[in-house]
């Protein structure tokens, strides 16, 4: 064969290879971009009131991305399969051929991941996900026209040289094939990810507890010295991050002293903006400078007048509507200032007004209600609160509480059995398993956490005693030795 032959063998074969790869290979900004519906119905900032599904599609998120860059990095020889839940909006109500869709606007979709590369994996989640690829058609036709070219000149589709086991044997390399293989049959259980996480969970609380200390010790000084009725966070930010928190907090009372007097009475929340939530706590941005955290002290007689004005409201409302009491989720609101709560109680009080609803004032007393901007219909909550959209119709909404009412009562009825016996089982946790706590994510619900904490106590596992022990979606150690199992874990 002449020199030339073989150059423009070589030649040709590199640029259909480049071709190949080209149509195959999805960049980062090509799959946000592709992924742009999917976001939009999956962000979490679109479920502030809804935290269990909000910190699942958070988590979700994190695990995506992570999969999707691990595709991207060079020279990758495979990920393990992903299990991805995600809660998706959805205008649609439920139905009886709809099962997937709740009552609060969205369904929930599971699935695994285990595409080759970013184009496979944009496309998967998006048609697990039962949303159109319309868009990315283009790049689809591409790389079926490349296969297509590809074989018809002769040269064999891209696909990854497989060894022959030997290969991998002698050389001390790991096969793809086989990690694949046992990613798909192995499945974490809790005894294994004790066992192997037990030491560093340890090590870790062990030199954590002097932090702890000073954490429960800036606490108590500041909430004596301030007159505050306690201090809280909205994120489980880890002991060194709070005690920085604390201490700067600290700085403050003895550089302004003249603006501590009105905080007297409040309770402090570590967030990430400042101002006033809808509960009347006092939220400290993290990300904001000591004057801004002063400037709002000294806001703060005009900000309990507007919480007068917010409770004013909320009673108006409830004498309107026959006694049910207007509340909102203490957990999920900690980042709602209170101006929006009052702008929106404002608008509902004004559209009940004109009307004469023919209620008792006292038939729905007992009952709970949330108002929400973004509502589309009214609903019922699975834990028994009613809840309603700021723009509904009155005549509708008497209707709505009225024939719903009966079924709010036992629904309610039934959350306070729950969150009984989830403080008996939790208890028997932490006494049976010589645990040092016993706490829960805010996404975590009594259905989940009563059954998982009665399969702890089967389990006796011997590596949880003396530990944090937090119930999650995940497992996962936090820097402060804290250990984080998913509700539904493996036995």
């Amino acid at each position: 064969m002449s020199l030339t032959s073989l150059l423009r063998m070589r030649l040709s074969s590199r640029c259909s290879t480049n071709q190949i790869l080209h149509i195959r290979a999805l960049s980062g900004a090509d799959a946000v971009n592709a992924l742009r519906p999917f976001y939009f119905a999956v962000h979490p900032d679109f479920f502030g009131q809804h935290p269990r599904e909000r910190e699942v599609n958070e988590n979700s998120l994190k695990r995506l991305n992570g999969y999707l860059e691990s595709l991207q990095k060079p020279g990758f020889r495979s990920v393990k399969p992903t299990n991805l839940t995600f809660y998706l909006r959805d205008i649609r109500e439920k139905t009886e051929d709809n099962n997937d869709v709740l009552h609060s606007g969205f369904r929930s979709v599971t699935f695994t991941l285990q595409a080759k590369d970013v184009l496979c994996a944009v496309v998967d989640v998006l048609k697990f996900c039962s949303l159109s690829v319309e868009h990315i058609q283009g790049l689809l036709t591409a790389r079926t026209q490349s296969q297509n070219t590809a074989q018809q000149d002769g040269i064999p589709f891209y696909r990854p040289i497989k060894w022959d086991k030997t290969y991998y044997s002698f050389t001390g390399f790991r096969d793809p094939e086989q990690e694949l293989e046992q990613a798909k049959k192995l499945e974490t259980t809790l005894s294994l990810w004790l066992r192997n996480n037990e030491p560093e969970a340890t090590k870790k609380q062990k030199a954590s507890v002097p932090r702890r200390a000073e954490l429960k010790r800036l606490k108590t000084e500041l909430i004596e010295k301030l007159g505050l009725l306690d201090i809280r966070w909205q994120r489980k930010w880890g002991v060194a991050h709070r005690c920085c928190q604390m201490q700067s907090l600290s700085r403050l009372s003895l550089q302004n002293p003249e603006a501590m007097p009105n905080l007297r009475g409040h309770t402090i929340v570590f967030t990430d903006q400042s101002g006033m939530n809808a509960s009347g706590h006092v939220m400290l941005g993290t990300m904001d400078v000591h004057h801004q955290w002063t400037t709002l002290f000294e806001r703060m007689p005009s900000y309990s007048r507007l919480l007068q004005q917010t409770e004013w409201l909320k009673d108006r409302i409830s004498f309107l509507l026959g006694g049910i009491q207007v509340i909102h989720m203490e957990h999920v609101d900690l980042v709602l200032p209170l101006e929006d709560h009052y702008s929106t109680l404002n608008t509902f009080h004004k559209r009940l007004l004109p009307h004469r609803l023919a209620l008792h004032p006292r038939s729905l007393q007992g009952l709970t209600m949330i108002i929400e901007n973004d509502r589309s219909s009214a609903s019922l909550h699975e834990m028994g609160h009613f809840i309603i959209p700021t723009m509904c119709d009155p005549v509708y909404l008497q209707n709505f509480l009225q024939s719903h009412a009966q079924e709010a009562r036992r629904r309610l009825h039934r959350k306070e059995q729950l969150e009984a016996e989830e403080d008996d089982v939790v208890s028997s946790c932490v006494q049976g398993l010589s645990l040092r706590s016993l706490s829960k994510e805010p996404s975590v619900s009594s259905r989940q956490m009563i059954p998982c904490c009665r399969r702890l106590l089967e389990e006796r596992s011997p590596y949880m005693q003396g530990l944090h022990l937090c119930i999650s979606h995940f497992y996962s150690v936090m820097q402060d030795g804290d250990l984080c199992v998913p509700w539904d874990w493996k036995s």
